[in-house]
């Protein structure tokens, strides 16, 4: 198996082989670009994500400084707002559902490395998919690691680091990320 193809399988891979480190090349540029447009020119903003992230709904809005590791492993449902300064390392798919806040600061990470020095020697990474559901409010300076599912209408308190799932409906922080309180969905 080639190293993309191991990541994409979910098995360690080295995250410096060439063809990897092509698609953050790749990622460089084309976020470079998105950061150097015109800050209210709203339909190049939206002309240049479309044509680079894996998919994306209507009334998508991310602020400056974007930055990701690959671009078309996201998908943005409908009605997402994207605070100042989030980083999505996207190396495996990062899925957000509809009517989504994400506070400026955050971090939402696909990748890991292995917990002993040969590993990391060797450069390798872990890739994992992160999914968030429909009606979440993610605060400022928040970070969400590899292979956590957020459920829907649920709320992570500013400062979190979300290192588990979050079950639909509730509100969720501290470090790491603990339930604090179920949550009223009022929508349903």
């Amino acid at each position: 198996m080639t190293e993309l193809e191991k990541l994409r399988a979910g098995l360690a891979y080295c995250y410096d082989d060439e063809e990897v480190d092509a698609l953050k090349e790749q990622a460089i540029i084309w976020t470079m670009e998105f950061n150097a447009l015109h800050p209210l020119d709203f339909d190049a903003q939206r002309k240049c994500l479309k044509e680079h992230l894996g998919s994306m709904g209507k009334d998508v809005w991310i602020a400056k400084t974007f930055n990701c590791d690959n671009g078309r492993n996201i998908h943005i449902g409908n009605n997402f707002t994207g605070n100042y300064n989030i980083t999505m390392l996207d190396i495996r798919e990062i899925y957000i559902g509809d009517n989504v806040m994400i506070g400026p600061n955050t971090l939402i990470s696909t990748v890991g490395h292995p917990l002993t020095p040969m590993g990391r020697r060797k450069h390798l990474g872990i890739a994992k998919p992160v999914t968030i559901g429909n009606d979440v409010w993610i605060g400022g300076n928040v970070t969400i690691l590899p292979g956590v599912k957020i459920g829907n209408n649920v709320v992570v308190a500013a400062g979190a680091v979300v290192t588990k799932d979050v079950p639909d409906n509730t509100l969720v922080g501290g470090v790491p990320a603990r339930k604090i309180k179920d949550i009223e969905n009022d929508v349903e």
